[in-house]
């Protein structure tokens, strides 16, 4: 079982850097070498946590391939802690993206509610399936330009949907780069590239026990050999 770095742990919570390419809980696709499965090697106790049996300790998720942080509960307490926070928006999640093209706007909010496509069951788009929608806000301000190509954001979502990130990028019209799903005929990845550059990289929270921490991931050298090939160019 692969190990993952440890970012921050206490008696309530774990926190990690998970490496992109790696499954959060087990499905009808990845049945092993999952975030769940490293959880309970390491945490014998960790069963029992949580509403789900397939998903003991998780309060939220990061895609296949997206990097970065993500916080696991180790008591039935701390998860409902939690799942409260996430659900009233007290927990600030921070993600870099680097997008397709020029953004404009220096910061801005995209308000637009999702659901899941009706022309594609993976994907959850603005006009998806109607009386379906779910309300979803998503935050941005450019970080770096590159050209005309590229842009580097920092994204904050407000509302915790499936793909947020992704589908709003997407329809404000600069993808998320090397991301096959909302990327349509725009896809492409620079560099050699092999995932879409997303990255969860820093997590704001109150603790179960009090006080608030701010957990912070590195960006991974895949993203960081990314970038320095851009700044060359």
């Amino acid at each position: 079982m692969a190990e993952f770095p440890i970012l921050y742990e206490d008696g309530d919570i774990v926190a990690i850097s998970k490496p992109a390419g790696v499954v959060v809980h087990p499905d009808h696709q990845y049945k092993e070498g999952t975030v769940v499965d490293w959880l309970r090697c390491r945490y014998p106790g960790i069963e029992n946590v949580g509403e789900n049996v397939t998903r003991p300790g998780v309060v939220h998720r990061l895609d296949k391939d997206t990097s970065g942080v993500l916080v696991l509960v180790k008591t039935e307490a701390a998860h409902r802690f939690l799942k409260e926070a996430f659900q009233k928006g007290e927990i600030q999640k921070t993600y870099l993206a680097l997008v397709l093209g020029r953004v404009r706007e220096e910061h801005g909010v995209i308000d637009a509610p999702i659901a899941r496509s009706t022309k594609h069951f993976e994907k959850r788009v603005v006009g998806g399936k109607q009386g379906r929608e779910r309300e979803a806000i998503t935050e941005y301000r450019i970080r770096e330009h590159f050209g005309e190509a590229y842009t580097l954001l920092e994204v904050r979502p407000r509302t915790g949907r499936t793909h947020q990130i992704r589908s709003h990028l997407a329809f404000l019209g600069n993808p998320v780069v090397c991301d096959k799903l909302y990327s349509g005929k725009r896809y492409i990845c620079p560099h050699g590239l092999g995932r879409q550059f997303l990255h969860a990289s820093s997590l704001e929270l109150t603790l179960p026990s009090g006080g608030r921490v701010r957990i912070e991931a590195d960006l991974p050298p895949d993203l960081e050999r990314c970038l320095k090939e851009l700044r060359v160019k």
